[in-house]
């Protein structure tokens, strides 16, 4: 076992872990923040995505020692006790929460693109889901979600 710090939604850790080990292992099983999911487990859905310094990560691949001194966000980490976060209540707004499984992955992965474009077009939302996957809708409220968002967060 190796000691590895970092800082999970804004609290510092220090953690006992394999060095084989996901962050998304960790989250899961060792700090019970189950709102990254399993999926595809090689990194291709996005259901497990979780910000790393404020970049939208798979944490299904992202091994825990490269978290050593870093910034972790989850979909917990977003919402400030029982206020959310304007994309969690825009997603719920525009319908775009269908079975639910995918959505943390595609509101973390819509929170870094909002951080690094407020503005986004259609096209660069789109593209920004690209390693998302969602098995339920066609992505047109996810789409729309955002794009909500954006309008939220700009008058906030």
């Amino acid at each position: 076992m190796e000691l590895v710090s970092f800082e999970v939604n804004g609290k510092p850790l220090e953690i006992a872990v394999e060095k084989n080990w996901t962050l998304l292992k960790v989250l899961r099983e060792q700090l019970d923040l189950t709102g990254a999911k399993p999926g595809c487990e090689t990194g291709d859905c996005g259901a497990c995505k979780v910000l790393l310094d404020g970049k939208a990560v798979n944490s299904c691949t992202t091994n825990i020692m490269k978290v050593q001194g870093r910034s972790v966000i989850t979909i917990e980490g977003l919402s400030k006790g029982t206020e959310l976060h304007p994309i969690q209540s825009s997603f719920i707004e525009a319908g775009a929460v269908q079975c639910g499984y995918c959505t943390p992955g595609m509101i973390i992965t819509a929170k870094s693109l909002l951080d690094e474009n407020p503005h986004p077009t259609e096209q660069e939302i789109r593209d920004s889901l690209d390693n998302n996957l969602c098995r339920c809708t066609g992505y047109v409220k996810i789409v729309d979600a955002i794009q909500l968002a954006a309008k939220k967060m700009e008058e906030s």
